[in-house]
């Protein structure tokens, strides 16, 4: 730099300086500095309140799509439970058919079983028939000897 830049330099740096000190809200330029705030200030409410709103609309538009995406979720959800609920009354009367099929084939087993006592024990009084008969036919003479 220059030596002229330098005093340039210091002669802005005083003149604000003294601007600064002698500055009064109620001079010409005061007012005007004043108004030019006011107005920038109202400038920047405006806008902040834009971008409130745009934000605000933003988040509405979210809500809506989730409160959408919620309500199509439950009703699926509701559809499942329904499902699961024909599901689950089916499997109980399976069971209930099992249960019953279950003593049905036990109780045939059982007949079955009790069919298969009797005709042994038919068998063996049908035998001891026989047997009885053979010896009934025979004389009692030959079987003691001929006595």
């Amino acid at each position: 730099m220059n030596l002229v830049e330098e005093k340039d330099k210091k002669i802005k740096e005083l003149q604000d300086s003294y601007t600064a000190v002698t500055f009064t809200p109620l001079g010409v330029k005061g007012r005007m500095l004043m108004e030019k705030c006011k107005t920038l200030q109202e400038e920047n409410e405006e806008i902040g309140r834009q971008a409130a709103e745009g934000k605000i609309h933003e988040l509405a538009m979210k809500l809506s799509v989730q409160k959408s995406q919620n309500a199509e979720l439950r009703k699926q959800f509701e559809g499942l439970f329904k499902h699961m609920e024909g599901l689950t009354n089916d499997a109980e009367r399976s069971n209930e058919t099992v249960i019953i099929l279950q003593d049905k084939l036990e109780e045939k087993e059982k007949e079955k079983e009790l069919e298969r006592v009797k005709k042994g024990m038919e068998v063996v009084v049908v035998a001891d028939d026989v047997d009885d008969d053979a010896h009934d036919d025979e004389d009692p003479k030959e079987i003691d000897g001929g006595e």
